[in-house]
Protein backbone atom coordinates (compact mmCIF):
# COMPACT_ATOMS: atom_id res chain seq x y z
CA UNK A 1 0.00 0.00 0.00
CA UNK A 2 3.00 2.55 0.76
CA UNK A 3 4.14 1.82 -2.25
CA UNK A 4 1.02 2.41 -4.36
CA UNK A 5 0.65 5.65 -2.38
CA UNK A 6 4.29 6.97 -3.14
CA UNK A 7 4.36 6.38 -7.07
CA UNK A 8 0.92 7.97 -6.82
CA UNK A 9 1.70 11.14 -4.82
CA UNK A 10 5.72 11.41 -5.89
CA UNK A 11 6.15 9.35 -9.51
CA UNK A 12 2.98 10.68 -10.93
CA UNK A 13 3.29 14.29 -10.41
CA UNK A 14 7.58 14.15 -11.36
CA UNK A 15 6.64 11.88 -14.81
CA UNK A 16 3.89 15.10 -15.21
CA UNK A 17 6.55 17.62 -14.80
CA UNK A 18 8.63 15.69 -17.25
CA UNK A 19 6.11 15.37 -19.81
CA UNK A 20 5.37 19.78 -19.21
CA UNK A 21 8.60 20.44 -19.71
CA UNK A 22 8.89 18.37 -22.67
CA UNK A 23 6.31 19.94 -24.02
CA UNK A 24 7.54 23.35 -23.39
CA UNK A 25 11.03 22.57 -24.75
CA UNK A 26 8.72 21.09 -28.50
CA UNK A 27 6.75 24.21 -28.19
CA UNK A 28 6.78 26.93 -25.92
CA UNK A 29 6.65 27.58 -22.38
CA UNK A 30 3.21 30.01 -23.60
CA UNK A 31 1.83 27.05 -25.46
CA UNK A 32 2.43 24.61 -22.56
CA UNK A 33 0.77 27.18 -20.17
CA UNK A 34 -2.27 27.73 -22.95
CA UNK A 35 -2.47 23.64 -23.12
CA UNK A 36 -3.02 23.52 -19.47
CA UNK A 37 -5.51 26.31 -18.97
CA UNK A 38 -7.63 25.21 -21.77
CA UNK A 39 -7.75 21.63 -20.53
CA UNK A 40 -8.62 22.52 -16.84
CA UNK A 41 -11.08 25.09 -18.55
CA UNK A 42 -13.08 22.38 -20.86
CA UNK A 43 -12.73 19.87 -18.08
CA UNK A 44 -14.36 21.84 -15.95
CA UNK A 45 -17.33 22.73 -17.80
CA UNK A 46 -17.93 19.08 -19.20
CA UNK A 47 -17.02 18.21 -15.88
CA UNK A 48 -20.43 20.19 -14.76
CA UNK A 49 -22.46 18.85 -17.71
CA UNK A 50 -21.85 15.49 -16.72
CA UNK A 51 -22.25 16.34 -13.29
CA UNK A 52 -26.06 17.40 -14.14
CA UNK A 53 -26.96 14.68 -16.36
CA UNK A 54 -25.59 12.30 -13.88
CA UNK A 55 -27.55 13.92 -10.96
CA UNK A 56 -30.75 13.63 -13.15
CA UNK A 57 -30.09 10.25 -13.58
CA UNK A 58 -30.01 9.55 -10.37
CA UNK A 59 -33.28 11.47 -9.67
CA UNK A 60 -34.85 9.46 -12.42
CA UNK A 61 -33.70 6.30 -10.98
CA UNK A 62 -34.98 6.97 -7.38
CA UNK A 63 -38.46 8.20 -8.75
CA UNK A 64 -38.48 4.82 -10.61
CA UNK A 65 -37.90 3.16 -7.30
CA UNK A 66 -34.94 1.36 -8.20
CA UNK A 67 -31.75 1.38 -6.41
CA UNK A 68 -29.26 4.08 -8.17
CA UNK A 69 -25.80 2.63 -8.07
CA UNK A 70 -24.65 3.58 -12.08
CA UNK A 71 -25.47 6.55 -11.34
CA UNK A 72 -23.74 6.93 -7.84
CA UNK A 73 -20.26 5.16 -9.64
CA UNK A 74 -21.35 7.98 -12.69
CA UNK A 75 -21.10 10.81 -10.55
CA UNK A 76 -18.04 10.03 -8.34
CA UNK A 77 -16.04 9.30 -11.71
CA UNK A 78 -17.25 12.64 -12.19
CA UNK A 79 -15.84 13.89 -9.62
CA UNK A 80 -12.52 12.15 -9.55
CA UNK A 81 -12.22 13.46 -13.34
CA UNK A 82 -12.84 17.04 -12.17
CA UNK A 83 -9.88 16.82 -9.80
CA UNK A 84 -8.03 14.90 -12.56
CA UNK A 85 -8.42 17.89 -15.16
CA UNK A 86 -8.13 20.85 -12.43
CA UNK A 87 -4.17 19.14 -11.70
CA UNK A 88 -1.55 20.03 -14.12
CA UNK A 89 -0.63 17.37 -16.68
CA UNK A 90 -1.34 15.23 -19.53
CA UNK A 91 -1.55 12.02 -18.20
CA UNK A 92 -4.05 12.98 -15.52
CA UNK A 93 -5.56 15.23 -18.12
CA UNK A 94 -6.21 12.28 -20.35
CA UNK A 95 -7.46 9.85 -17.77
CA UNK A 96 -9.77 12.55 -16.53
CA UNK A 97 -11.37 13.04 -20.06
CA UNK A 98 -11.63 9.64 -20.43
CA UNK A 99 -13.69 9.66 -17.21
CA UNK A 100 -16.11 11.92 -18.32
CA UNK A 101 -16.73 10.29 -21.54
CA UNK A 102 -19.68 7.31 -20.90
CA UNK A 103 -17.08 5.28 -22.82
CA UNK A 104 -14.28 5.52 -20.49
CA UNK A 105 -16.65 5.33 -17.39
CA UNK A 106 -18.03 2.05 -18.58
CA UNK A 107 -14.50 0.95 -19.06
CA UNK A 108 -12.80 1.90 -15.88
CA UNK A 109 -16.17 0.63 -14.33
CA UNK A 110 -15.52 -3.14 -15.75
CA UNK A 111 -11.82 -2.74 -14.53
CA UNK A 112 -12.45 -2.17 -10.78
CA UNK A 113 -15.40 -4.80 -10.72
CA UNK A 114 -12.96 -7.32 -12.09
CA UNK A 115 -10.32 -5.97 -9.21
CA UNK A 116 -12.90 -5.33 -6.55
CA UNK A 117 -16.43 -7.00 -7.42
CA UNK A 118 -16.86 -9.70 -5.30
CA UNK A 119 -14.88 -8.29 -2.12
CA UNK A 120 -17.58 -6.32 -0.61
CA UNK A 121 -20.36 -7.54 1.65
CA UNK A 122 -23.74 -5.98 2.43
CA UNK A 123 -26.01 -7.03 5.22
CA UNK A 124 -29.36 -5.52 5.22
CA UNK A 125 -32.16 -7.01 7.82
CA UNK A 126 -29.74 -10.00 8.95
CA UNK A 127 -29.34 -11.45 5.19
CA UNK A 128 -26.10 -10.79 3.94
CA UNK A 129 -25.57 -9.79 0.10
CA UNK A 130 -22.27 -10.50 -1.60
CA UNK A 131 -20.87 -8.77 -4.24
CA UNK A 132 -19.69 -10.33 -7.78
CA UNK A 133 -18.58 -8.73 -10.66
CA UNK A 134 -21.79 -9.71 -12.66
CA UNK A 135 -24.45 -10.07 -10.18
CA UNK A 136 -24.61 -10.26 -6.73
CA UNK A 137 -25.15 -13.09 -4.82
CA UNK A 138 -28.05 -13.76 -2.02
CA UNK A 139 -26.67 -15.65 1.52
CA UNK A 140 -29.52 -16.15 3.74
CA UNK A 141 -32.74 -17.21 4.47
CA UNK A 142 -35.23 -16.53 2.03
CA UNK A 143 -38.76 -16.13 3.56
CA UNK A 144 -41.37 -17.55 0.36
CA UNK A 145 -44.61 -15.46 0.02
CA UNK A 146 -46.66 -13.73 -2.55
CA UNK A 147 -44.89 -10.33 -2.23
CA UNK A 148 -47.90 -8.92 0.28
CA UNK A 149 -49.02 -5.16 0.91
CA UNK A 150 -45.76 -4.24 0.98
CA UNK A 151 -45.07 -5.19 -2.67
CA UNK A 152 -47.65 -3.35 -4.10
CA UNK A 153 -47.41 -2.32 -7.58
CA UNK A 154 -49.10 0.79 -7.37
CA UNK A 155 -47.15 1.71 -3.74
CA UNK A 156 -44.53 4.08 -3.94
CA UNK A 157 -42.33 5.34 -1.32
CA UNK A 158 -44.01 8.71 -0.64
CA UNK A 159 -47.18 7.09 -0.56
CA UNK A 160 -47.33 3.86 1.46
CA UNK A 161 -48.14 4.04 4.95
CA UNK A 162 -45.35 3.61 7.29
CA UNK A 163 -44.39 0.23 9.03
CA UNK A 164 -43.89 -0.12 12.83
CA UNK A 165 -40.63 -2.20 13.22
CA UNK A 166 -38.95 -0.34 10.93
CA UNK A 167 -37.32 3.20 10.29
CA UNK A 168 -38.88 4.70 7.29
CA UNK A 169 -37.51 7.74 6.15
CA UNK A 170 -39.91 8.62 3.27
CA UNK A 171 -42.68 8.28 6.04
CA UNK A 172 -41.34 10.49 8.71
CA UNK A 173 -42.47 14.06 8.59
CA UNK A 174 -40.34 17.12 9.91
CA UNK A 175 -42.11 18.65 13.27
CA UNK A 176 -41.95 21.75 14.16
Amino acid sequence: MFIRLFALFVIVPLVELYLLLRLSEATSWGTTLAIVIVTGFIGSVLARREGVMAWRRFGAAMAEGRMPSKEIQDGLMIVFAAALLLTPGLITDFVGFSLLVPMGRNFFRRLVLARYGGSFHVQVNGQTVQGSATHAQHRGPVVPGDGGPDHAASETPLNRQPRVDTIDAAAVKHRT
